[in-house]
């Protein structure tokens, strides 16, 4: 399949409804499992680096200045 991204959140919300159905919280699980199925298919898609990204997000360089 040409569209990883797709496939792995279309994976995580299977996988979220699997794991829990429940009004409001089983929503919030959805969501969670949509995001990191698709975050990690697009990873492995080449489409975005999770390295680089992480490593902004975590940097110990401060703020401005």
């Amino acid at each position: 399949m040409n569209n990883l991204t797709l496939l792995g959140v279309v994976i995580g919300l299977l996988v979220a409804l699997a794991v829990i159905i429940d009004g409001f919280s089983g929503f919030l699980w959805a969501l969670f499992f949509g995001i990191t199925g698709g975050l990690c298919a697009a990873h492995f898609e080449g489409r975005i680096d999770l390295k680089n990204l992480v490593s902004n997000v975590t940097s110990s360089r401060g703020g401005r200045g």
